[in-house]
C-alpha cells in the first residue's frame, strides 16, 4: 500500500513553449489549407469562359440524319494525305444502331474481289462528290504499280448545315482499334477567305492512331488536338499548336470519352473529359504570322519572295475567326507522316511511288489487328452538341 502525498502534474504551472508549439503547428496547418484554396479559387477564376452559349445542334443518333444534318463525302482522292481508304455513302462504312453511329472501315477486297484490287480491273465509286472526276475512280494494274484503294471507309460533315464562329463543341466518342487506323474529329472552314489550305486553318479536336500502346508514335492510349495554319501547305505551324492526352492504365478505345472544342476571340482550347485534361490551350495574344516565326523570304519556282502574310489585316485570330463545320471520319495509312516511316512494322514508305500497293500487299498482316466485330474497328460517337457564342 502506498503511503504520502500522490504527484498531480497537470495541476501545476502550464509549459508556455509546449502551448505556443501546438496553437502554431494547427495555425501553419490552417494557413496551408486556406492558401490551397486561394490558389485554386483565382487559378479557376482566370480560366478564360467561352461566355454565353446558344446550343445550334445536338445529335443523339436516334436516327441517321443524312437529309439535313450530315452529308457524305464520297471520294478516293486521298484526301491530300495520300490516305488508302476510298470514303463512301455505303451503309456498310457508316450506320446508326441503337443511338450510336458507327463509322467502319471495310475491306475493298471483300466487294470486289483481291485479284481485281492488284490487276485488271476499274472501280468508279457510287455517288462521288468530288469535282474533279480523276477522285472518283481508280484502275488497278500489276504492270504500273497502282492498286485499287484496299480498304473502304466514310467521313461525315456539316458543312450544308451547322457551322460556328466561336463557341463550343463536344462529341462522346470511342475510338477504333486495329493498325494504321486514323479516326478524327475536326473541323475545315465554311470558305478559303484566307486562301487554300492551311492558310485558312484547320481545327483538329480529336486524332489517333488504332495501333496498340506500344506502338512508339502515340497509339491508343494518346489523343491529340491541333491547329494547321501557314501561308503554304509546306509552312505549316502546326508544330507550334499541338498537344496531346494519355491515359495510363487503358486505353481510349476501351471506354467512351468526351472530346471538347472551347472557341472565342481571345483563345482556343481543346480538351479530353475535363479542362484539367486540355490537350491544346492557345490564347490569341499575338498575330499567328508572328506565331509562326516564318523565314522572311522563300522559294517561288525559280524566284525568291517575301514571305506572305495571308492574315495582314485580319485580327489576332485569323485564320480562326472565321465560321467551321464539323468533319468525322476513319482514314487508314496516309503518306504526310501521320504514321512515320520505321515506326511500329510499318509496311510503307512514305515517298514511295508504290506506298498504297505496299500497304494492299501487307494486308494479312494488319487486318489481323482489326477486330473482326465491325461495332469494334469502328470511331463510334454516342452524341454531337454544337454551341454558338450568343
Amino acid at each position: 500500500m502506498l503511503t504520502g502525498e500522490i504527484a498531480k502534474p497537470w495541476v501545476g504551472e502550464r509549459d508556455v513553449y509546449a502551448r505556443v508549439a501546438y496553437f502554431l503547428t494547427y495555425l501553419v496547418a490552417f494557413l496551408g489549407i486556406a492558401g490551397s484554396v486561394l490558389r485554386c479559387y483565382f487559378a479557376w477564376k482566370d480560366v478564360p469562359r467561352v461566355g454565353n452559349l446558344c446550343l445550334i445542334m445536338e445529335d443523339n443518333f436516334d436516327t441517321f440524319d443524312t437529309a439535313y444534318t450530315w452529308t457524305h463525302e464520297v471520294d478516293m482522292s486521298g484526301f491530300g494525305n495520300g490516305e488508302f481508304e476510298m470514303a463512301t455513302g455505303s451503309s456498310n462504312n457508316s450506320f446508326v444502331e441503337d443511338g450510336k453511329l458507327y463509322i467502319v472501315p471495310t475491306l475493298t477486297s471483300d466487294v470486289i474481289g483481291s485479284a481485281a484490287v492488284f490487276d485488271g480491273y476499274t472501280y468508279n465509286i457510287t455517288g462521288c462528290t468530288n469535282a474533279n472526276v480523276s477522285a472518283c475512280g481508280a484502275v488497278s494494274n500489276k504492270t504500273a504499280g497502282t492498286v485499287i484503294p484496299p480498304v473502304m471507309s466514310a467521313r461525315i460533315t456539316t458543312k450544308n448545315s451547322h457551322s460556328i464562329q466561336y463557341g463550343k463543341i463536344e462529341i462522346v466518342a470511342r475510338v477504333p482499334e486495329g493498325d494504321w487506323l486514323w479516326p478524327a474529329l475536326w473541323m475545315l472552314p465554311v470558305d478559303d477567305a484566307y486562301g487554300a489550305w492551311p492558310a485558312s486553318g484547320e481545327i483538329d479536336i480529336m486524332e489517333s492512331r488504332g495501333n496498340s500502346p506500344e506502338y512508339k508514335a502515340q497509339g491508343l492510349d494518346v489523343v491529340r488536338g491541333s491547329l494547321n495554319w501557314g501561308p503554304f501547305t509546306w509552312l505549316n505551324g502546326v508544330a507550334k499548336t499541338y498537344g496531346w492526352w494519355s491515359q495510363r492504365r487503358s486505353t481510349y478505345h476501351s471506354g467512351f470519352h468526351t472530346y471538347a472544342l472551347e472557341w472565342t476571340d481571345r483563345f482556343l482550347r481543346i480538351y479530353v473529359d475535363s479542362r484539367l485534361h486540355h490537350m491544346l490551350d492557345v490564347s490569341f495574344d499575338e498575330p499567328f504570322f508572328a506565331r509562326g516565326d516564318f523565314p522572311p523570304f522563300v522559294a517561288n519556282g525559280s524566284t525568291t519572295i517575301a514571305t506572305p502574310n495571308p492574315w495582314a489585316n485580319a485580327s489576332n485570330a485569323a485564320p480562326f475567326d472565321r465560321p467551321f463545320y464539323l468533319i468525322m471520319n476513319v482514314a487508314v495509312g496516309g503518306t504526310n507522316g501521320w504514321f512515320p516511316d520505321g515506326v511500329g512494322d510499318k509496311p510503307w514508305i512514305d515517298a514511295s511511288d508504290t506506298a498504297m500497293l505496299d500497304f494492299a500487299k501487307a494486308q494479312a498482316q494488319w487486318y489481323a489487328t482489326w477486330p473482326a466485330d465491325p461495332k469494334e474497328r469502328a470511331l463510334v460517337v454516342d452524341s454531337v452538341k454544337m454551341w454558338q457564342k450568343c
